[in-house]
């Protein structure tokens, strides 16, 4: 990952796991040493957010976890489910930031067997074939 990645060093994906069916959340903590000079939770959603303005699939949900709080996008107002998208081909990702320690996690939230290696396949071979990426989603 780090190849591809432009980062020095792996970073490290954090599945979660439980007793449901589908659906989960994968974790990549990320220290802003890794990255250029001035970079900061907000610059990693504003980037995010710009990049998947147009998406018919991907969403990114708001900043940190006041934002996710406001929202109400949290279980209990301390989880995040990982069932939440099960039956879509939907992903939520998440930047929760720590300025002040000068780190941040990125997750994702996906149903792994909508969204999974099968969707993606579908997906792609739309986009390749220039047909509506949604097509048989």
């Amino acid at each position: 990952m780090a190849k591809y990645s432009g980062l020095g060093k792996n970073p490290i994906f954090q599945p979660a796991v439980g007793t449901f069916a589908q659906g989960m959340v994968v974790s990549v903590p990320i220290h802003y040493e890794w990255l250029a000079e001035g970079a900061s939770g907000q610059k990693m959603h504003d980037a995010l957010a710009a990049h998947y303005a147009d998406s018919k699939f991907v969403e990114v949900m708001p900043l940190g976890e006041s934002g996710i709080k406001k929202a109400e996008l949290l279980e209990r107002g301390a989880f995040l489910r990982p069932d939440t998208l099960e039956n879509t081909n939907r992903l939520q990702l998440f930047v929760f930031d720590n300025d002040d320690a000068g780190q941040v996690v990125l997750c994702a939230r996906l149903d792994n067997l909508g969204k999974g290696a099968s969707g993606a396949a579908v997906q792609n071979l739309n986009i390749a074939l220039g047909l509506d990426e949604a097509a048989g989603l």
